[in-house]
């Protein structure tokens, strides 16, 4: 008896993988330019620390909400998209046929095959096939709003959690290169990862983050200093 062949693609984690990746991100990013900030306007270590926890809570929140609110407005308009085109089933399946008929035909399809596996397709699963092949709605793509909330709210925190960690052990008259150097190490190692289980390159990815990253960063302290000054 032949083995089933079970084959799994990295296209198929690109929703939780996209959550995990911005979350950690963000939260590493944010949180270290807030620290850098107020640190950078000769701020007390508790006030340093203060900044970033609030940083974390607010951030990790903020993100879960973000992103639960971005998504879930994707999966209304799947939903939208799925009730009309039952609609258009039910209203005239002749038509649906010959639609699904003209898109296999254009991916190459003889008309006769094509309007074959179409009724096959139909026979199976009308709203399936018209959701994936017409649509472009599959269960990889499909959107989850809890699961994208859940998965952005956890990776802001850890990654939040990383920046504040240093800060409070490093010394504060050394707290700002400490702080600048580990985030920028971590975002560099998270970038290669990301590139890494996408299947991409990783030193475009580890380039990319390391420098917009470092730019924030460098803002955030640069205004710090000057409102530090100022006082």
């Amino acid at each position: 008896m032949p083995r089933q062949h079970d084959e799994r693609h990295r296209i198929e984690a690109i929703g939780w993988l996209r959550a995990a990746v911005l979350g950690a991100n963000d939260g590493i990013v944010s949180t270290a330019s807030l620290i850098l900030g107020v640190a950078s306007a000769s701020a007390g270590h508790g006030s340093i620390l203060l900044t970033g926890v609030a940083g974390l809570v607010a951030g990790a929140m903020s993100m879960a909400t973000g992103e639960y609110v971005s998504v879930y407005s994707q999966a209304d308009t799947e939903k939208a998209a799925l009730a009309e085109e039952h609609a258009e089933l039910e209203a005239d399946i002749d038509s649906e046929h010959r639609e699904l008929t003209a898109i296999y035909v254009r991916r190459g399809l003889e008309q006769s095959l094509a309007a074959r596996v179409a009724e096959q397709l139909m026979a199976h699963d009308a709203i399936g096939a018209h959701a994936r092949d017409e649509l472009g709605i599959s269960e990889i793509t499909t959107a989850r709003p809890l699961q994208a909330a859940i998965y952005s709210a956890a990776s802001f925190a850890v990654g939040a959690a990383l920046p504040l960690g240093v800060a409070v052990l490093a010394p504060t008259a050394l707290l700002i290169p400490i702080v600048a150097l580990t985030a920028l190490l971590s975002l560099a190692i998270l970038g290669g990862l990301a590139a890494r289980t996408g299947g991409a390159q990783i030193m475009p990815g580890v380039i990319r983050v390391t420098f917009w990253s470092a730019l924030a960063m460098a803002v955030t302290a640069g205004v710090g200093a000057l409102f530090g000054a100022v006082a």
